[in-house]
């Protein structure tokens, strides 16, 4: 096949008119293209007179060497093979390896593991979806927190309680494999070829049900409201995990895809004597704004006829530190996510449709080890705990928002004005520079002011701000080798966000994806 970029739609027009477009490029006839395909859609808003769709588009041809021949540029190449190879040979894993952890590391590492018959043994501390979905809802309504299922634990990882996100710069090919899987499982079908791919937390959760009952087709077990709370190491190897303080499952291989938010799990880890240092992350705030204000301002005249309009900033403190935007939900909710009680965390979500009235972004500040106060491989968690409780402390057990104006000038906030907060369960005023450090404090004040000179009505007065954000990312590394190994324990994999090496959906599964294999060829 044959890859033709830079096809340009403008606003409004077809999709049927790609095939004629192609056509007169390649300078050849309608009746030459036996069959076509999008690979890649992108909306170019970057001048808003002049707002239109890109695409790549791959196609079928007949005297498909003839037209490459006779046809120039960079945008015309041959397709290249975007197919998935599982590693050749066979695998004589003594012992059923075990996954822990199903968000999106461990649920590709185990559907990978399952693909390539290993049968693996999956182990997730929190609850199925469906179950899971209700005790999520039942904390957003102020029933109280379920300490082991919530936001940060079950079916599916945080990532089920979000917007969805398919993005990522990787050019792995089991990126492709991924977006696949994901389809396959029911997610829409323009997340192959979308260039800001989303699912939607209300699909999500039937994707990631999908993926579950793949993996148990295929030979895996899966065991919800099991948390792993023992490793078994002997001479520097795993050789068993112990489930809810009571059962032991054996095991040559585990591929540890805990997530970033597993502190007891952490904390159980140093005790084992399992080797990690500290590492940079983010934190910060949650940001709301009308949705239809960021249209206007991304799109101009057109953004009645376009999409939910998303953007990402980002920002070099005068003094060096650096502050951006992080998972924009468009048409979304800002919601609590702690996963510890007497702390407040909070993350953003859309569904599908993005319809919501208000636009939230994460506005985090840069956070260096040198900022944790100590040089234990932990001290960011600590941090990180000591920001949430003095969040929930001053909130008096709700979320703490002030809105922007009065955060630029230091004063509590008496009402909100147009901009309406969407976070659930509840929230108090506060002035949030009580909460956190001084240096993200003033690196938030500045930045605002810097983001609202590059899209307009960002640093608005009644903009909400909403704390805590400190999920951003892992604070800590559990170090591995070239073979994804830990450096210090034989046969644990540490994988994801969690172990700190992906930072999204799709860069997590793709870690899953690269363990799993290096599980396989081990035992080869």
């Amino acid at each position: 096949m044959i890859r033709v970029g830079e096809i340009k739609l403008a606003i409004g027009e077809s999709e049927t008119l790609l095939k004629e477009k192609i056509r007169k490029k390649l300078h050849i006839h309608s009746a030459d293209i036996i069959e076509q395909r999008i690979y890649k859609k992108a909306l170019d808003a970057r001048r808003k007179e002049e707002i239109q769709y890109v695409y790549t588009v791959d196609i079928k041809v007949k005297n498909e060497k003839k037209i490459l021949e006779h046809t120039k540029g960079k945008n015309i190449t041959i397709t290249p093979d975007m197919t998935y190879y599982f590693p050749q040979g066979k695998s004589s894993l003594k012992t059923r390896p075990v996954v822990v952890g199903f968000g999106p590391a461990g649920m590709f590492a185990g559907l990978l593991l399952a693909e390539m018959g290993l049968c693996p043994i999956i182990l997730e501390r929190g609850e199925e979806v469906d179950k899971r979905t209700k005790t999520v809802e039942d904390f957003w309504q102020g029933k109280g927190l379920n300490s082991e299922s919530n936001v940060q634990f079950g079916e599916g990882g945080a990532g089920t309680f979000s917007d969805g996100k398919l993005t990522a710069r990787s050019k792995d090919i089991r990126c492709r494999k991924v977006l696949e899987e994901f389809a396959e499982a029911g997610a829409p079908a323009e997340i192959l070829y979308d260039n800001k791919p989303h699912i939607g937390t209300d699909k999500l959760k039937e994707v990631v049900k999908n993926i579950r009952k793949k993996i148990i087709a295929l030979g895996g077990e899966i065991y919800f409201e099991s948390k792993v709370t023992d490793f078994k190491i002997i001479d520097g190897k795993i050789k068993a995990v112990v489930v809810n303080e009571s059962e032991r499952i054996n095991t040559d291989a585990v591929i540890l895809a805990i997530g970033h938010s597993a502190r007891d799990t952490f904390e159980l880890l140093y005790k084992r004597g399992v080797y990690m240092e500290q590492k940079p992350f983010a934190m910060g705030v949650r940001i709301e704004h009308p949705q239809e204000m960021i249209n206007t301002a991304q799109y101009g005249a057109l953004a009645k006829k376009l999409p939910p309009a998303d953007y990402h900033l980002t920002y070099t403190t005068s003094k060096g530190r650096g502050v951006y935007t992080f998972c924009m939900c468009p048409g979304g909710y800002v919601v609590g996510a702690a996963s510890e009680k007497g702390k407040i965390a909070i993350n953003g979500m859309s569904e599908y449709k993005r319809d919501g009235i208000n636009a939230n972004s994460a506005l985090l500040v840069q956070v260096f080890p040198q900022d944790f106060g100590s040089e234990h491989p932990l001290a960011g968690i600590q941090l990180q705990r000591t920001l949430e409780e003095k969040a929930f402390q001053k909130g008096e057990g709700f979320a703490p928002i002030q809105l922007v104006g009065d955060f630029l000038k230091g004063e509590v906030s008496q009402n909100l004005g147009e901009v309406k907060s969407t976070y659930r369960p509840k929230t108090t005023f506060c002035n949030i520079k009580e909460i956190l450090p001084e240096y993200m404090t003033e690196a938030l004040q500045e930045a605002i002011v810097e983001f609202g000179k590059k899209l307009k009505g960002f640093d608005r007065e009644d903009a909400v701000l909403t704390a805590i954000e400190s999920r951003s990312s892992s604070p800590v590394r559990i170090v591995r080798n070239r073979e994804r190994e830990c450096v210090s324990v034989e046969g644990l994999y540490p994988t994801g966000e969690g172990a700190g090496y992906a930072g999204g959906i799709v860069s997590a599964a793709i870690d899953g994806v690269i363990a799993a294999e290096k599980v396989f060829q081990k035992g080869k």
